[in-house]
């Protein structure tokens, strides 16, 4: 049976990938994680599902008055809590008067914030059949459940900054009214913002099936130019010998292929091709395939793994629960697929879980938090000085083929990279943009 401590992992677990779909970086996800551990602990004997809103702002309040913390910092506890209940626990907080709380010095509370806190009847009632229309709009395209809760997410947020109007009234200059806000009040990322953008075109191009208009003219977000972090080879031996089991083949896969980590964590069983030493990426950013190495070094723990997962596969076939997830269409063309070997995960989830977008019981694939926390531990116990993730094997991979003199148009095949400028990136970390450049200091 599974004891208390265990239970409380898998809640925080579970959490963290859903901040994950909701396209926060990853790099700041344990951080989510964190702001939404303090606010569980800071009200002892009260649950939360029996707290309200006013719970929040007090919490922040208290947060926003400590020593040393700034005010990016108590905004983003404030969507860590928002993430927390809206998109995981999906639990309609009362939004009642404050209590007082938000005349206390050194935090204001938002009219957004309430906004965004106000429960899912309340959105329902007034943009229930946008929402809905958006879900069907998402899932004939076949996007990932990653991508509708996001762009969801970025609708929600969207319909409430302009809620004094009607969605038939929301014009070009709501649009960038909204994203200069985004740009210039909470100072968020270009990436985060790009993805509010794309979320709100989507939605009047195929769901509201209009034209707002010109609004190019918004504030762009500030995209910092920066080089990839890249390991030596002699960093990445030392990385892949503090991992072992499941982690250090996923790692060695991510470097040794240079997958993306849901590219490894989606990766299939008829997508592995021993005899021809090469992986088929199906679906890869962008929608696209493509096919990589597969390398030698790791082919036996490769056979191990699948081995296990044939084990546990054959498992859940005689407890008639085998089965997992597959596009709709191929679904409805192919019944039978879901429960064939060949379409199995090669890294399953250990335990069984219900599908987010139906009431079917199935054997999804391992959450891609457990091997970024595991490159993150072994990063530290290497004694890397580096901020190390999951991406940066991949980096890795890239730049140690160029610097073995790989074509670089070969080397855009293998990331799956659409323009080779791309790609050009790394030879700015090779310091050899065309030719090998030597320090005066070494002449």
């Amino acid at each position: 049976m599974m004891n208390k401590s265990n239970k409380v992992n898998d809640f925080w677990d579970s959490y963290r990938q859903v901040v994950a779909e909701s396209g926060v970086p990853e790099k700041n996800a344990d951080w989510y994680v964190r702001w939404a551990q303090s606010f569980a602990k800071s009200i002892k004997g009260k649950p939360l599902r029996q707290r309200a809103v006013s719970d929040i702002e007090h919490f922040l309040i208290n947060l926003s008055n400590q020593i040393g913390i700034e005010s990016w910092q108590v905004r983003q506890a404030e969507d860590a809590i928002v993430l927390l209940y809206k998109n995981f626990l999906d639990i309609d907080l009362d939004v009642k008067q404050s209590r007082g709380f938000t005349s206390q010095p050194g935090y204001k509370a938002r009219q957004e914030f309430r906004d965004r806190m106000l429960p899912a009847t309340v959105m329902k009632k007034s943009y229930g059949v946008f929402l809905d229309r958006l879900k069907t709009a998402i899932r004939v395209r076949h996007y990932s459940i990653r991508t509708e809760r996001a762009y969801e997410a970025w609708i929600r947020r969207f319909l409430s900054f302009h809620k004094d109007l009607s969605v038939q009234a929301i014009q070009a200059e709501h649009i960038q009214m909204y994203l200069n806000y985004l740009a210039e009040t909470r100072e968020v990322a270009a990436n985060t913002q790009n993805q509010a953008l794309n979320a709100i075109v989507f939605f009047f191009s195929e769901v509201l099936k209009s034209d707002p208009g010109d609004f190019s003219d918004f504030v762009r977000a500030k995209k910092p130019i920066k080089v990839p972090e890249v390991l030596t080879r002699d960093q990445v031996e030392r990385l892949l010998s503090q991992l072992s089991g499941i982690n250090y083949l996923m790692a060695g896969l991510l470097y040794g292929a240079g997958l993306r980590v849901m590219e490894c964590v989606r990766l299939r069983v008829k997508d592995v091709d021993f005899e021809s030493r090469r992986i088929t990426v199906r679906d890869g950013k962008g929608k696209k395939d493509r096919v990589t190495m597969l390398p030698e070094r790791f082919i036996a723990d490769l056979e191990k793994q699948l081995s296990r997962t044939r084990t546990l596969y054959e498992k859940d076939v005689k407890d008639g629960t085998a089965g997992v997830y597959l596009w709709p269409g191929f679904d409805r063309k192919h019944p039978n697929a879901a429960k064939e070997w060949i379409w199995q995960y090669v890294f399953p989830a250990h335990k069984l879980s219900v599908d987010p977008r139906s009431p079917k019981i199935r054997r999804h694939h391992i959450y891609p938090s457990t091997i970024q926390r595991a490159i993150k531990t072994a990063a530290v116990k290497a004694g890397i000085t580096k901020y190390v993730t999951c991406h940066t094997l991949r980096h890795s991979f890239a730049t140690h083929l160029l610097e073995a003199g790989y074509d670089i148009r070969t080397v855009q095949e293998l990331m799956g990279h659409s323009d080779v400028s791309t790609t050009m990136i790394y030879t700015h970390v090779l310091n050899r943009p065309g030719i090998t450049v030597k320090s005066p200091a070494d002449f």
